[in-house]
């Protein structure tokens, strides 16, 4: 991993711990602007993620996926500092193939210990030969594309953004390199939430026992 991205990654994670500290150090029942924006945001994410894995499992796993999320989003989101990815300035994580294969692998590792842990053994693996023990091969094969698919989601959309306005501003340094900017904030947010959600996702799937899977018929 380059140099200035393993910088850019010290300083965004002391910023968020910062931040972290200030708004919760003093916590009250009439909370100020930090305190509200903080509150508001974790009570976004819970209720985002009770949507996939419900209530309980979401407030069990939630400090994981929330984590996913605000260091996605902050990686992601230190790509439009000006002159980012030129020296001596930042360049986003998120644009280096090596921080989104960290947090994929991050992913698998946590699902398979979640499923062994929920299902109290190798019998989680049985999901791998169904419906029809043959296909197992490809069972496998997706268990392992699985972070393939995560790594290149995410590094794929962030790195051709830097480079699209990258290029745009070497050729029209004012209005479209602007326009695009100001996508790419939304861009940030949707990559931050595809990522957190896919991982909500697989974790739901591995906490899952039997008698919980819908009857059909």
């Amino acid at each position: 991993m380059p140099t200035k991205t393993i910088y850019s990654m010290w300083v965004i994670m002391a910023v968020i711990l910062l931040l972290s500290i200030i708004a919760t150090r003093k916590m009250k029942d009439v909370p100020g602007p930090l305190q509200n924006i903080a509150e508001m945001a974790v009570g976004g994410l819970l209720n985002f993620f009770a949507g996939v894995l419900g209530e309980k499992k979401a407030r069990h796993y939630f400090p994981m996926l929330a984590s996913f999320f605000i260091l996605i989003i902050v990686c992601n989101y230190s790509g439009l500092i000006p002159l980012a990815g030129e020296a001596p300035g930042f360049q986003a994580p998120t644009s280096n193939v090596n921080f989104p294969a960290g947090m994929a692998i991050i992913v698998f590792f946590a699902v398979q210990i979640i499923g062994l842990a929920e299902h109290r053994g190798i019998r989680f693996y049985k999901h791998l030969f169904k419906p029809v023990a043959f296909i197992f091969p490809l069972m496998v094969i997706e268990e392992f594309v699985r972070p393939i698919s995560l790594t290149f989601r995410l590094y794929g959309n962030i790195y051709g953004e830097e480079a699209v306005i990258n290029s745009f501003f070497d050729i029209l340094p004012l209005g479209l390199p602007i326009i695009m900017q100001a996508l790419s904030v939304l861009m940030g947010l949707i990559q931050a939430l595809v990522f957190s959600l896919l991982a909500a996702i697989y974790i739901s799937e591995a906490a899952e026992h039997e008698e919980q899977l819908p009857v059909v018929g």
